[in-house]
């Protein structure tokens, strides 16, 4: 006993149960507890009879000796002092809450539902209501929970290891939803670390860190969505994403953040208006550092506290979800914040990333990489995708940083890292995980898909694993976005020569599924905003940006656009302020935007703007080669419906009449959507009314037709059936 008592007191008890509790005495029970602040204690048993407790050590360990008492035995405890007196439950007179065969299917990574078993959880247990705590720290000397509850104080609940699984748990009785607590962690270097709870699923307002006991009261009301969701085919179905920052797309008049229900109120009329079809969130996952815009994250299984609850952010998904809006959120498996109360030497050791430098450190981000080789945190990684898709009905996760992952020599010099077992810079360990996530979410996610941020030319990132993709539903194309960026900075007098950086993406197009993006990265760091990218005048600037998202819009692939781009944004995205809503004052904005909705609406309307978006049959050049007058045109069709759509692009600010186009019918054709027309501040050269082909060839086809090609701006035409 004096042994335990020692290493109680020393807060080193890795076996509190062996002592604290009830257990069989001689002539019955003895009860003992560990309460340091009380001078009294009472054993208060289930018939109401109370048997006072003796105080067998001045730092306060109470007994009580319960004669002809047997098990199972039912009792509370009742504590007081000079001040105040209380009623607390005994953790120690509880069997273990965790299934034994749950957590080897963790050490297995073979837990899909993780959430449900570690981190904290409301329940009953023998007639008590409480939480039940349990934490992964396989080499920890010691573990507590420290809370409000406890003063803080880690002698007062250490928790018991289960078997040699490296779980520890203990359940607190008495104890509700809203209390702070911590995982207080003796390391097995002899250091003691109050670390925040790896599966916690809310946390304090930063910089405070304690989780938070959280049980959800939200009722779902987007049953209809998630039915069609799961029938949904997204790979022949318009995907317009408005990529999204919460904390600066619209702050109230103090210029603070918006609670997550006050901005579904905003936004879902917002993007009915535009005609988006998802949003896609920047990181709500917790993390410690505004700057990091959510990328270096702390809690994996949180939505941020900077806006709300986490029935906030449901009451927020169920909003779009009813107006049919999507949602997709970026989640970052690729490295984790390196604060001292995160995932960071959990345990005293390397424990969540990797022992060794070469494989744990992130030059480009200052953080950690996990490691991808042990059982416990894949299953740690896979269960949070699941978690965000399950538990908060997100529709699709964008892996952010991929490109990290799958090297091991990623942003690293010589000597920096070490090559695989074959010899190879293949992250081969990382790659098998990103393929379980995406076996895991298109199995388990009722219709969720999964989309790669991947620069490089890693091969079949976006095909199914069996057939030796990494099994992503899409992929980022950083290519066509790095090209057509380039293009559209260069002076349209030098345009001639760089064609090729517009065609080129063609010859790659059907290697991937891809999603055309202009995103965040594009308008940080000193790159200036979208509008600002565009040479010229005023004028020449929002005629190109008119003819830049006119282009993407037609391009295959689906489409991606960062808030405040939709409306030609003049400064760089801030992360510390809002939209610049104030730019709609002036008509050049305004009208852009009136494009973009007008963009959405066509591009969701017409199936042959995206129903092939990824098959050959979908695309077809109608004459690429005019370089020297920095003219294209191609066709979108969707075979099934037989649409059919001509897009011709002029990247010059010369208006050229009577201009020749091959064309695949007889026609007679229509404008469908003329990005220069004066509703959205262009000059409004048209081609008014019917477009009659003539039956000669031109560029290999039967007809040509000849049109007014406006100056900077983009035409579809259709074929007119009236």
């Amino acid at each position: 006993m004096t042994d335990y008592l020692t290493s109680l007191l020393r807060g080193e008890c890795a076996l509190p149960h062996d002592f604290l509790g009830a257990h069989t005495a001689a002539d019955g029970i003895v009860v003992r507890a560990f309460s340091p602040y009380a001078l009294q204690g009472t054993v208060v048993q289930r018939d109401g009879e109370r048997v006072p407790m003796k105080r067998t050590n001045p730092r306060g360990l109470f007994e009580a000796h319960i004669p002809g008492a047997t098990f199972p035995y039912y009792y509370w405890f009742e504590f007081e002092n000079e001040k105040s007196s209380w009623v607390a439950g005994d953790p120690y007179r509880h069997l273990p809450t965790l299934d034994d065969e749950e957590v080897q299917r963790f050490n297995e990574a073979q837990h899909r539902s993780l959430w449900e078993l570690l981190g904290a959880h409301v329940g009953m247990d023998d007639r008590d209501r409480g939480v039940s705590f349990s934490v992964w720290a396989p080499n920890a000397r010691s573990v507590s929970v420290v809370g409000d509850f406890n003063g803080w104080n880690r002698l007062l609940h250490p928790m018991r290891p289960l078997g040699h699984t490296g779980v520890w748990e203990l359940f607190i009785p008495f104890l509700e939803p809203g209390e702070r607590y911590k995982f207080s962690v003796l390391g097995a270097d002899g250091v003691v670390r109050d670390k925040s709870d790896p599966y916690g699923r809310q946390f304090e307002l930063r910089p405070a860190s304690a989780t938070i006991v959280e049980e959800s009261q939200h009722r779902w009301k987007d049953q209809q969505w998630m039915k069609r969701r799961a029938e949904h085919d997204w790979y022949h179905e318009p995907m317009a994403i408005y990529e999204m920052h919460l904390g600066s797309w619209l702050r109230d008049d103090k210029g603070d953040w918006l609670n997550y229900r006050h901005l579904a109120k905003e936004l879902v009329p917002y993007l009915k208006r535009m005609g988006y079809t998802h949003i896609e969130l920047m990181p709500v996952c917790e993390h410690p550092y505004d700057g990091s815009w959510g990328y270096q994250i702390t809690g994996f299984f949180a939505p941020t506290s900077r806006f709300g609850t986490p029935d906030d952010f449901r009451e927020f998904v169920d909003e779009l979800h009813q107006a049919d809006i999507g949602i997709f959120v970026d989640w970052v498996p690729a490295h984790f914040a390196t604060d001292d109360y995160g995932l960071s030497r959990f345990d005293g050791t390397a424990l969540y990333e990797h022992e060794d430098m070469r494989r744990r450190f992130q030059p480009d981000w200052g953080t950690y990489a996990f490691n991808y080789a042990r059982n416990e945190v894949r299953n740690f990684l896979i269960a949070s995708a699941l978690f965000w898709v399950k538990e908060f009905h997100i529709d699709g996760l964008r892996v952010d940083a991929v490109s990290s992952m799958v090297y091991l020599n990623y942003s690293r010099s010589d000597g920096e890292w070490e090559p695989n077992i074959f010899g190879g810079n293949e992250h081969l360990e990382a790659v098998e995980l990103l393929k379980y996530f995406n076996e895991y979410v298109y199995s388990e996610g009722d219709g969720a898909v999964t989309i790669a941020e991947e620069s490089t030319a890693w091969p079949a990132v976006s095909r199914p694993t069996f057939m030796g993709g990494l099994g992503f539903g899409f992929k980022w194309n950083m290519g066509w976005m790095h090209d057509t960026l380039n293009y559209f900075s260069e002076d349209p007098i030098h345009r001639r020569y760089h064609q090729g950086m517009l065609t080129f993406a063609m010859v790659y197009q059907y290697t991937e599924n891809y999603v055309l993006s202009l995103s965040h990265d594009e308008v940080v760091h000193g790159k200036s905003s979208l509008l600002h990218k565009m040479p010229g005048d005023e004028w020449q600037q929002f005629a190109n940006l008119r003819l830049l998202y006119a282009y993407q819009y037609a391009f295959p692939g689906k489409k991606l656009l960062f808030m405040g781009c939709e409306i030609g944004q003049r400064s760089e995205w801030n992360h510390d302020t809002q939209v610049e809503w104030q730019a709609l004052l002036y008509p050049p904005h305004r009208k852009l935007q009136d494009l973009v909705a007008r963009l959405n609406e066509v591009y969701r309307s017409e199936p042959a703007l995206h129903a092939l978006d990824h098959e050959p049959p979908g695309f077809e050049w109608l004459d690429a080669n005019d370089a020297d007058r920095s003219v294209l045109s191609f066709l979108r069709r969707d075979p099934a419906t037989g649409r059919e759509i001509v897009c011709v692009f002029n990247f010059t600010p010369v208006i050229r009449e009577d201009y020749r186009i091959p064309v695949p019918k007889s026609g007679p054709y229509r404008e469908v959507l003329n990005s220069d027309a004066v509703e959205f501040g262009g000059s409004d050269t048209r081609n008014v009314g019917k477009l009659v082909p003539e039956a000669e060839p031109y560029v290999g086809r039967d007809y040509s037709l000849l049109m007014t090609l406006p100056p900077l701006a983009a035409v579809y035409l259709e074929v007119d059936a009236t």
